[in-house]
């Protein structure tokens, strides 16, 4: 089976689902025309679907014999973004964009899909389309699909990232840790309002929050190996009611990286020690919610990684394979590798020559859509080779 000619053959179908999945954008947990828009696609390839929760939809497409089960995942929601491309296909929902390839990943599984149901007559097994919801933000759909039975028969899942800080044509499918685990953090910091004018009367929480955010960046510098990091960052602080008004109480969020598991617990205690010890030398008092969210990184499976190079190969040469570092964002893929074994791949699709470069999560996030072909072929080829036993 030339699965490399069938991609190339499905790439028009493939784009135009991505552009038509970039254009109606739903954020995590809300994925319910995505959702829709996927089913109506598999029941038109004749896909029998399961759906195990309010959005999202996994497909199923048995071999002609019994075998073992591989899964397929792409996540399908997008981010709270106003997009800024321009592009004729750019997002019709105010406020809501696909900047971080979802809508490639679930197009170009469905071109999977096409390709594995007209040559399923060609082998044995079953392949489970994972389209997954609330990838983005918590809770994890992931954790979610897994906690239903959706992974309770599958023998090894793969899932792809189309990446922009990797150029297009190569592929990065490399064992061991390949993201970062991730905890989130909510601090409420309380003081006692009072008159800008006479701060002395009262206690200003938003000065006390200022300190807490550079303290908390000593964890990084001053109390970690820094060969085993982390990265905590405050992304959201409110405070204050008025430019003349003391700042009666404070609000932070951040995120929390960090490869090695076992700081999960490590990092919990010395934010809050921080934070407490912080407030009170200010005169406030502060709380901490720590979300440990799984507290995994996301971690290749050895020999799953080394399939994947082999699937890459067959159908791109071993020139196409490219090593790349692990990176701090997150995954909730991590989630499915300690159901089965796993590997998550990186498919490149920066192309400079062609596109400006703007990196996941911008306004601007764009990707060269020959990436999805890629992306689809490598879906299709490694399904095969797992199923045949490689």
């Amino acid at each position: 089976m030339d699965i490399k000619r069938l991609a190339k053959k499905y790439q028009d179908y493939n784009v135009e689902l991505r552009r038509e999945f970039h254009s109606y954008p739903e954020i995590s947990g809300n994925e319910v025309t995505t959702t829709a828009r996927i089913i109506r696609e598999l029941e038109t390839l004749g896909i029998p679907y399961q759906r195990p929760l309010k959005t999202g939809v996994i497909g199923i497409i048995a071999g002609k014999l019994p075998g073992k089960t591989v899964a397929l995942r792409a996540d399908i929601d997008a981010l709270p973004l106003q997009e800024q491309t321009g592009c004729d296909f750019r997002s019709r929902t105010d406020g809501v964009m696909h900047a971080c390839a979802h809508d490639g990943h679930t197009s170009s599984l469905l071109t999977a899909a096409k390709i594995l149901t007209e040559t399923k007559s060609h082998w044995n097994g079953t392949i489970k389309l994972i389209f997954q919801p609330s990838e983005e933000k918590g809770p994890s759909g992931a954790e979610a699909l897994i906690a239903a039975g959706v992974m309770d028969d599958v023998d090894g899942i793969l899932g792809i990232h189309i990446w922009n800080d990797i150029d297009l044509g190569r592929i990065s499918v490399e064992a061991g840790v390949r993201m970062a685990a991730s905890a989130r953090v909510k601090i409420r910091v309380t003081g006692k309002g009072g008159h800008g004018a006479l701060p002395h009367l009262g206690v200003d929480s938003l000065v006390a929050a200022s300190a807490i955010v550079m303290n908390l960046q000593t964890i990084a510098s001053r109390e970690l190996n820094a060969l085993d990091p982390a990265i905590i960052t405050i992304g959201i602080l409110r405070s204050g009611t008025e430019f003349n008004v003391l700042a009666q109480e404070a609000y932070m969020e951040g995120t929390i990286k960090f490869f090695n598991a076992e700081l999960s617990e490590v990092l919990r205690a010395k934010i809050t020690r921080i934070v407490e010890n912080t407030a009170r030398a200010y005169g406030a008092e502060a709380s901490v919610e720590y979300i440990a969210g799984g507290g995994m990184p996301l971690v290749n499976n050895a020999a799953m990684s080394s399939l994947a190079r082999r699937s890459v190969e067959k159908l791109y040469g071993p020139e196409a394979l490219v090593l790349f570092e692990k990176v701090p964002t997150s995954d909730d893929f991590s989630r499915y590798t300690r159901q089965a074994p796993a590997v998550y791949a990186f498919v490149g699709s920066r192309n400079t020559a062609a596109l400006a470069y703007y990196p996941h999560h911008h306004p601007r996030f764009a990707i060269d859509e020959d990436a999805l072909g890629i992306a689809a072929g490598l879906y299709a080829q490694f399904a095969l080779d797992f199923l045949a036993g490689e």
